[in-house]
Order: C-alpha cells, then structure tokens, then sequence
C-alpha cells in the first residue's frame, strides 16, 4: 500500500521550501503548481476557454498564458477566480491522478502531493495524511512584498483569496511552523519526513492474485 501524503500552505508559508526539502529526501513530490502549469500549455483546452472568458490580452504573443495579466483579472473578484479554477481544475485533476497511478506502479510508499488550494478545493478526504506549511500572516506580507517584489495591494489580495490558515491548522495531520531559519524549517520537515515512513512501513502488503 501507498501513503499519499497532501502538503498544502498559504502563499508565502514556506511551502514550496518544505516541498523541496521532502524531495531531497526522497519523498516522490507531485506538484500542483506545474500541473497547473501543463494544464495551460499553448492549445490546451483550457487555455482556449481562458481566452474565451477574459479576453485574447490574457494571452502573451508567444501564445502561452500571460499569468501576470490573468492575475490582475482574477484576484480581485471571488467569483472570478472561482470560474479560472472551475476551468483549470479538473484537468489539473487528471495529470495527478496520472502521476499518483503512475508513482503507485513503481511502488513508491510515500506519495506528496504539494496542493496550495488544498483546503479550497475540498480535497482533504482525497489523502491518508495532510500536512500544513504555516507562518503568520505579517510575515507572509513581508515575503511577497519584499522577496517576490509584488506591491502590498497585490500581496494582501492574493493573500486573503486564500482561507485563513487558523481553520487549516485545524484539520492538519502535522503543521510545520516557519517563522525561524531555513535549518529550523528542514529540521521539522525531516520530523514530519520521518513520520511519514515510519507510517508508510506499517501499511499493509498490496494483496496479490
């Protein structure tokens, strides 16, 4: 049997780090993120319903999504953001089960999916084990503002299109807290990593014919 493990975290928690550091350990890490980016890819279907939503200046000369442009459409309108992920989902939804069949035939034990909008999507029950990446949310303001550049206005928005991770930390099976160094952040994820296989190693054997 195979634990599949679902990481989430708001904006600018930290999750991404977690997620990298997971995968230097050897955890098998399916990306939502670039999922969602293939979903999008030049003649997609998606990306033909995008355009027919919000515009052909969504999409950039090259043909390929204009994400900057999309963003300043989506998030600052709920129910915007609501129909883009209506569109973008359920193919994002499709390439993971792919790579989480795919990840199950080699055998792999451990199986993290790194979802941000876990919670949003009502995804909780699709996973054995939830694991959050947390941090306050003056210090997530901070992170966006000064490290990814983007104007206050901007990061508050992309930060309140989120739920509170007040309600998320509620329903975690681990919460790793990143409010210190980057050594104190591997050091809970390797706790958390450890956790895992040892969960991982008491599954029981797939039956076979």
């Amino acid at each position: 049997m195979t634990l599949v493990v679902g990481l989430t975290g708001n904006i600018a928690s930290g999750k991404s780090t977690a997620a990298g550091r997971l995968r230097a350990l050897g955890a098998t890490v399916i990306d939502a993120d670039v999922l969602a980016r293939q979903a999008v890819e030049a003649g997609t279907p998606a990306l033909q319903r995008i355009a027919e939503r919000w515009g052909a200046d969504v999409i950039a000369p090259t043909g390929v999504l204009d994400r900057a442009a999309l963003r300043r459409r989506v998030f600052h309108d709920h129910e915007e953001l609501e129909e883009l992920n209506r569109i973008v989902h359920p193919a994002v939804t499709r390439l993971r089960d792919e790579q989480v069949a795919q990840a199950r035939a080699r055998g792999e034990r451990v199986i993290v999916c790194d979802i941000p909008l876990l919670f949003e999507r009502r995804l909780v029950d699709e996973f054995d084990r939830i694991v959050l990446v947390d941090a306050p949310r003056p210090l997530r303001l901070e992170r966006l503002v000064h490290d990814r550049g983007l104007q206050e206005t901007e990061a508050l928005d992309m930060i309140t299109a989120q739920m509170p991770a007040e309600l998320k930390r509620a329903r975690a099976d681990f919460v790793i807290d990143n409010t210190g160094t980057l050594a104190d952040l591997d050091a809970r994820v390797d706790e958390v990593w450890a956790e895992l296989t040892r969960e991982a190693d008491h599954l029981p054997a797939p039956m076979t014919a």
